[in-house]
């Protein structure tokens, strides 16, 4: 496992971010209106499956992926690039729980359950299995997301190493909050597009095979490495220190393994959603 080690010694300094963005796009209630007001943002589309499974639409747009040299505690590998996603998909609100697991597989493989925990422990084949059967469940198409759609999502716009609050003690399960234990989806604070756990809980398999550091070119829609040993691990963990659990931190895992600590969420394309782009 290629793993970005974070010493107990580099806890997190300096002020959290001071602004929280709304899940409906920051509208600020009691405003006055006035001609030169602007309209308030509509709530972001979802769906919802026969597993209980919601998901949000993301727009399609740009964004700055990997993360600046000043960044604290970031890696090598995290090399900043421009990157367009040009279409909009569809993405777990939630990391895939236990329940839904069960609905879709027939069984629990954790070891500490719980219907609304994430499911973890599981292996990125198991994960990709998971996906081909929920497909033809639910007669959509689902899949594990790219590394980019991934940090695309989880930054929902925002620049800093924390999306929403900024501040990683709303928003993820760490190692210095969570008592070291897999906590139940959806407890603290969603991004700006209302997605929850992107930052620690379970950390979160992607499709992309590792393949060291990004590039420095802009991309469109990568895919990442053509081959490789590991597959890119995301968000951080209930294991890990807070700063592993940055938007850009990866990692990179053999899709063999089934790390207690590693469970994953599922994108679906639009048109899957009956969605007219």
């Amino acid at each position: 496992m290629a793993s970005n080690c974070i010493s107990r010694r580099e806890l997190m300094g300096g002020a959290a971010a001071a602004a929280t963005v709304a899940v409906c796009g920051g509208y600020a209630p009691g405003a006055k209106d006035n001609a030169t007001s602007k309209p308030k943002p509509k709530a972001p589309r979802t769906v919802t499956n026969s597993v209980g499974m919601t998901l949000v639409r993301v727009p399609p747009g740009e964004f700055l992926m990997g993360s600046a040299r000043r960044e604290k505690g970031r890696h090598d590998d995290e090399t900043l690039h421009p990157v367009t996603i040009s279409r909009a998909f569809y993405i777990g609100v939630t990391e895939v729980t236990q329940a839904q697991w069960q609905a879709v597989m027939g069984f629990n493989p954790c070891k500490t359950k719980g219907v609304k925990l994430p499911v973890h422990g599981i292996s990125w084949s198991h994960a990709v299995e998971f996906c081909k059967k929920l497909s033809a469940k639910e007669g959509k198409g689902y899949r594990l997301p790219t590394e980019a759609q991934w940090e695309y999502a989880c930054r929902a716009g925002a620049k800093a190493a924390f999306a929403g609050s900024g501040d990683p003690d709303k928003m993820a399960w760490h190692m210095d909050n969570s008592g070291e234990r897999v906590q139940r989806v959806a407890t603290l604070a969603p991004n700006a597009w209302g997605i929850y756990d992107m930052h620690g809980n379970a950390m979160e398999w992607t499709a992309d095979w590792y393949g060291g550091p990004h590039g420095k070119k802009a991309a469109t829609d990568p895919k990442g490495a053509k081959q490789g040993k590991e597959r890119v691990a995301r968000g951080g963990s209930w294991l890990h220190f807070g700063r592993a659990c940055r938007s850009a931190a990866r990692v990179g895992v053999r899709p063999t393994w089934a790390p207690e600590h590693v469970g994953f969420r599922v994108v679906m394309a639009p048109h899957d959603a009956a969605e007219k782009e």
